[in-house]
């Protein structure tokens, strides 16, 4: 099911024996546009971060707003913390997954060309269907290399069409089955008053962390023609169908 990214910020996470903290961030991968860790803040001592993987969560329970962890108090207790103003990089997700005895996502990854899993199609699955290519240098590259984003940080970010700004990004729609990002939720109140309107992170060309943009490969004209978004409702299959079929009868 979809949601809001800005709705599950808050939720509780509980471990098998008692609460750890609440989510204050997402880390997603710029490359997969797939959440690859909650970002928790802990309860036990004042600033203190850690990093919590979607593999290790229970589905949520609506009620009390909270996940249930695969894992000990005790166990998120000796985890190597994160340092909340510095990026995540690629050596400290490797002393995470070491700690735990895991394997690491990118040794087993999916390359998805910039969306997540559009038929709800397990991990496990995908890298069954599809090829891997750590042999190629891009997947050399992106095995060395840190593609960690906030969703925290890139909300507010402009929103570049290929002629010109359209608005900024206003929230996440998550999957919460794979933890895939659907959509980009963009606030048009400057061009458009009072539309928001959805955007595919395969209409992303790229994040710019200095200009703090995502700039698209699409015209502004095409996004205001998009179907219509109900900020109220979340995005049914239908909705779905009928946004995935007129950005193919684009070629876009």
């Amino acid at each position: 099911m979809l949601r809001n990214s800005s709705d599950i910020t808050g939720y509780s996470i509980g471990a098998t024996d008692g609460p750890i903290g609440h989510v204050s961030d997402f880390l997603f991968d710029d490359a997969t546009w797939r959440v690859r860790w909650l970002v928790v803040s802990t309860g036990w001592l004042t600033g203190h971060k850690v990093l919590v993987p979607p593999s290790v969560l229970n589905h949520f329970s609506p009620i009390g707003h909270q996940f249930a962890a695969r894992l000990t108090i005790q166990q998120v207790k000796d985890s190597p913390g994160i340092d909340a103003d510095k990026p995540v990089s690629r050596e400290m997700e490797g002393h995470l997954y070491d700690y735990y005895g895991w394997s690491p996502y990118w040794n087993s990854d999916v390359f998805l060309g910039g969306y997540g899993n559009i038929n709800a199609m397990s991990e496990e699955a995908a890298i069954q269907a599809r090829p891997r290519d750590e042999a190629t240098p891009y997947g050399r590259r992106y095995r060395a290399q840190s593609h960690l984003r906030s969703i925290a940080a890139v909300t507010g970010y402009h929103i570049h069409a290929t002629d010109g700004e359209i608005g900024h990004v206003d929230d996440f729609l998550v999957e919460d089955e794979d933890w895939s990002i659907h959509y980009l939720i963009v606030d048009t109140k400057n061009w458009w008053p009072g539309k928001r309107v959805l955007i595919s992170p395969r209409s992303a060309r790229m994040i710019d962390w200095a200009d703090r943009q995502v700039d698209l490969n699409v015209s502004r004209e095409i996004v205001k023609a998009s179907p219509e978004y109900d900020p109220l409702s979340l995005p049914d299959r239908s909705f779905q169908t009928r946004y995935t079929a007129y950005y193919r009868g684009l070629g876009a």
